[in-house]
């Protein structure tokens, strides 16, 4: 009698995430630091990835070429100025994967991106939002962590392709998580001095991203190309840095359809969560 086939992995689903700037690392009480802890919760309990490919917001390589950290040990990146000193003293416990890095690679390359290996840290457009959605102590993530950089470029559709290239990392037990804001205007943030009234277009341009997300994943392409052609697009983003890791999850997505799992407007910024796929 011939032996049972070994069932296939699950297909792990595809994150967008909602990450603050360095203070928000102490602001344990905010319902977007809690709500992170309770998407992590989900993802070591529920998910169970065997690794973990990031796309922040604060790394950008060329405007035809990404990199991959290749680097099996490595360092935090502090990579924020005038903070208090301990902020700079802040662990965030990682390894990283040679073997997932290299995966990443070939799938890139195969898809004509030009990429590279590099060794770098992990980002704090990455390691603060982490430290609130895998607590070393409370709920530790205990995979290898592969950060990949965006595009030096404003470029929605070629960090679409980006995604797409990558969705079969999906079937191999790797979980790809974008890290960044559904609305992030850091000049309208400091105007307003503190105050946390939502501007219009931090709940507006939100809600059209859930639209667009939520639709045919067919369609989804085309509806996303069409976000940043909103009067709100450029309120919402002034630059796209922030927003672009959602696309890169959005192509990685394939026929997964995407919900919106939380949003938070909070003055010019949007804590929005989104995951792609099922559980």
């Amino acid at each position: 009698m011939a032996a049972p086939m070994a069932a296939s992995p699950p297909r792990m689903p595809v994150y967008f995430l909602g990450i603050g700037g360095p203070n928000f690392m102490e602001n344990t009480r905010h319902p977007a630091y809690l709500k992170l802890a309770e998407t992590g919760a989900e993802i070591t309990t529920k998910v169970k990835p065997k690794a973990v490919v990031v796309f922040s917001a604060h790394w950008q390589d060329g405007p035809s070429r990404v990199s991959v950290n290749a680097a099996e040990d490595t360092d935090l990146i502090y990579d924020f100025y005038g903070f208090p000193a301990h902020y700079y003293e802040y662990k965030y416990p990682n390894k990283g994967s040679p073997e997932v890095a290299e995966k990443v690679v070939q799938k890139l390359a195969g898809a004509g991106i030009q990429v590279e290996k590099v060794k770098r840290g992990l980002d704090h457009g990455a390691w603060v939002g982490f430290l609130a959605a895998f607590d070393p102590e409370h709920n530790p993530l205990s995979v290898p962590i592969v950060q990949v950089s965006l595009f030096n470029n404003e470029d929605a559709g070629l960090h679409y392709r980006m995604g797409q290239a990558l969705e079969g990392l999906r079937d191999d037990g790797i979980l790809i998580i974008g890290a960044g804001m559904t609305a992030h205007n850091l000049h309208d943030y400091r105007a307003s001095r503190g105050s946390t009234k939502p501007k219009p277009y931090a709940s507006s341009f939100d809600d059209a991203l859930k639209d667009a997300v939520s639709t045919k994943p067919e369609d989804r392409q085309a509806e996303m190309s069409t976000l940043m052609k909103r009067g709100d697009a450029r309120q919402a983003h002034p630059t796209l840095e922030h927003i672009l890791p959602m696309y890169v999850a959005a192509g990685a997505a394939g026929l997964d359809v995407g919900e919106r799992l939380w949003a938070m407007p909070e003055g010019s910024l949007n804590w929005a969560q989104y995951r792609f796929g099922t559980i």
